[in-house]
């Protein structure tokens, strides 16, 4: 795997300008801890068009998507995906080593014209990839240890999950997220455990049978695919204690909440969404716009730090 400079080149998109976006990203390059460590390339509107204690002093450059006119929705949501699309051509093309993406709103985006839910799916189809894993991941929880959680649908309502879950899903997703856990974090061998999705993963067979027909082959695939360990099928209800104790590297979870309740609970204000699958490396805080706290002084940059910690870490790995 290439190597890339000690010090990578960042790309970073402010999210919508109406949120915390700006001002997270402003604490986490304005951090000693994060300054020195990369170029930083900001991606938003122009800074003369930003609240003046919004612009960004620890950006090497600043490449503007336009005028921020401090109008609505729709005007947000252009800002968002233009930077988006920025980031990804010039993360495609080589110029920057790694994306950090600030908040967007899901509805703005709608009103801009895009079709997608989230970054994760507008990332995926502009990169031309098959198909792409969410982890939610922090290295440190107020447990311990490290919780990684492998998504394998993400937004998506509840009802539409058990028409959604195939063993072709199963092994793809989870195939994405292991060679994640290889090239990004290191693991030369990383261990997987599936959660069921029923009650005590179906108390064989008496509460579904997902866990019989779908989890099960897809586990057996994955074991003689040798991409990953799978040490098993869990009920969701005790299967993080096995990344939190280290017996597994990840946990693969059916359904976007059920992993990222325990993420949220457990990390903090240091969790990590990283998008498996891309051609380089993206993360994003796990937390919203936060439109009604935006400018007031309360926003918590800690997950965007953490991000973008993350994003320098897997680039010092290389792609």
């Amino acid at each position: 795997m290439p190597e890339i400079s000690a010090r990578p080149r960042i790309a970073v998109t402010l999210g919508d300008p109406r949120g915390i976006g700006p001002e997270v990203t402003q604490a986490a390059l304005a951090d000693p801890d994060l300054a020195g460590q990369a170029d930083y390339v900001v991606l938003g509107p122009e800074p003369e068009s930003l609240a003046p204690e919004l612009r960004i002093p620890g950006a090497t450059e600043h490449l503007a998507t336009g005028t921020w006119a401090h109008g609505g929705e729709r005007e947000a949501g252009e800002h968002s995906a233009r930077a988006i699309e920025l980031g990804i051509s010039m993360a495609l093309s080589g110029e920057v080593d790694g994306l950090v993406t600030a908040p967007i709103s899901k509805t703005a985006l709608r009103a801009a014209g895009y079709d997608f839910p989230g970054h994760t799916e507008f990332l995926r189809d502009r990169c031309g990839v098959p198909d792409v894993t969410m982890v939610m991941a922090a290295e440190e929880t107020v447990l311990g240890g490290p919780l990684r959680i492998a998504l394998l649908t993400v937004h998506v309502p509840l009802r539409s999950v058990p028409g959604l879950l195939d063993v072709e899903l199963v092994v793809r997703r989870s195939t994405i997220a292991a060679r994640a856990l290889r090239h990004w974090w290191g693991i030369d061998r990383p261990r997987l455990a599936l959660a069921g999705v029923n009650p005590h993963a179906s108390e064989q067979g008496l509460f579904g049978d997902e866990e019989e027909r779908v989890l099960s082959p897809a586990a057996e695939r994955l074991a003689a695919a040798g991409d990953a360990e799978i040490i098993g099928i869990f009920p969701a209800d005790t299967v993080f204690r096995k990344c939190l104790e280290g017996a597994a590297d990840a946990v693969v979870v059916p359904y976007h909440d059920v992993g990222l309740a325990v993420l949220k609970t457990l990390a903090g204000d240091t969790g990590v969404n990283v998008t498996a699958g891309l051609p380089f490396p993206r993360t994003s805080p796990d937390h919203g716009t936060a439109i009604d706290i935006a400018g007031r002084g309360l926003a918590n940059p800690s997950s965007m730090k953490a991000a973008v910690a993350q994003c320098i870490r897997f680039c010092r790995r290389g792609r």
